[in-house]
């Protein structure tokens, strides 16, 4: 998923952004209420996980925005306001699910893979191209009985692909799915993430569903030999 992670904290901050990286997420993260509000005029998010507190914008305005434009991507609301007419207007503000601070990096994930099985983006635990199966809760592929395990930049090409399939992609769109907001790839770090995710589907014989289309991008196809032989 993409996800928003919005906390003014850098202490709290890191180590949820870590977390969820490292769960196969492309987390965009940000201190700032406006940077947050900017951030959701420019992207579509499969998740916003904001806190209540925040600088310039709040939290709890933030979802209310979201909603008023009929965005329906899961909220998850965090706060140290544990009172039930707290909890009340968070939830009356459009959030899906409320979380109070100090946060338990356990519970946060559980929390996380529930909203992200009400995203609209949700096709279940699995994602299928023919044979191919991406497993999102372990980030491993797998093919004929083979599993292999994937980093998870590598984790995130091959999702974004395989919810894209048989779609020529090109650079841009690539880095914009892949990369957080405020890094910036190197001019060859695409070309060595494909070559990268190519060497992992070939240990599953599925090396050459990457296909390079010159002066355009990458696709995800099988070849018509692996769909008749399937």
């Amino acid at each position: 998923m993409r996800i928003l992670l919005a906390e003014d904290d850098p202490k709290q901050l890191a180590p949820l952004h870590a977390v969820l990286s490292q769960a196969g997420h492309t987390v965009d993260g940000v201190e700032d209420g406006e940077v947050a509000q900017w951030l959701l005029s420019q992207k579509e998010y499969d998740l916003l996980i904001l806190d209540w507190m925040l600088p310039a914008v709040s939290g709890l305005n933030l979802c209310r925005q979201f909603r008023n434009l009929g965005k329906t991507a899961p909220v998850l609301i965090m706060t140290a306001k544990d009172t039930t007419p707290d909890k009340v207007a968070g939830l009356d503000a459009g959030a899906d699910d409320y979380l109070v601070k100090p946060i338990d990096v356990l519970e946060f994930l559980a929390r996380v893979r529930a909203l992200g099985r009400r995203s609209p983006m949700w096709q279940g635990e699995t994602l299928y191209l023919d044979d191919l199966q991406l497993h999102l809760s372990s980030l491993t592929v797998e093919r004929h009985g083979v599993k292999v395990a994937l980093s998870s930049r590598e984790f995130q090409l091959l999702e974004y692909f395989l919810r894209h399939p048989r779609q020529v992609l090109n650079r841009n769109q690539i880095e914009q799915a892949v990369w957080e907001w405020g890094t910036e790839p190197e001019s060859n770090a695409i070309t060595v993430l494909v070559r990268k995710l190519r060497q992992r589907l070939n240990a599953v014989g599925a090396g050459d569903w990457i296909e390079t289309i010159y002066g355009m991008g990458y696709r995800l196809s099988p070849p018509k030999s692996a769909v008749s032989s399937a």
